[in-house]
């Protein structure tokens, strides 16, 4: 086999993968707005998840507009996940945990036993 004739197949493996990594990201961050009863089709729709997210962590809607404005996103982010670790009872260790290493801690967060408390920005 040549070189030539590997990277075609070499390149739709990595796509596949990569395709399948995204479909497991998002049935975990399903499982996540379904724990915070929220529908989890939500996910899918552009804008309207962080809307819903921003609902289910206890912020008001409209810091979905902060989000728009450059360095003020990357603080509002924070402050959500934040808040989202508090909505299911943890800490700031997971606060780190979702900021740092984001697909491996929404998949502990979704396929995990965690319960959803309460909006977090709340306590």
């Amino acid at each position: 086999m040549d070189s030539e004739s590997m990277f075609p197949t070499l390149g739709l493996g990595a796509m596949l993968f990569y395709l399948a990594i995204i479909v497991v990201m998002i049935i975990a961050e399903w499982k996540i707005y379904e724990k915070g009863g929220q529908p989890g089709w939500a996910v899918l729709i552009p804008f309207y998840n962080i809307y819903i997210l921003l609902k289910m962590v206890g912020r008001p809607g409209w810091w979905l507009l902060l989000m728009f404005i450059p360095l003020v996103n990357l603080i509002i982010g924070i402050i959500v996940l934040n808040d989202l670790s508090k909505s299911f009872g943890q800490g700031v260790g997971f606060t780190l945990g979702l900021i740092f290493l984001s697909p491996i801690f929404i998949l502990i967060l979704g396929f995990g036993d965690y319960k959803y408390i309460g909006p977090g920005a709340t306590m």
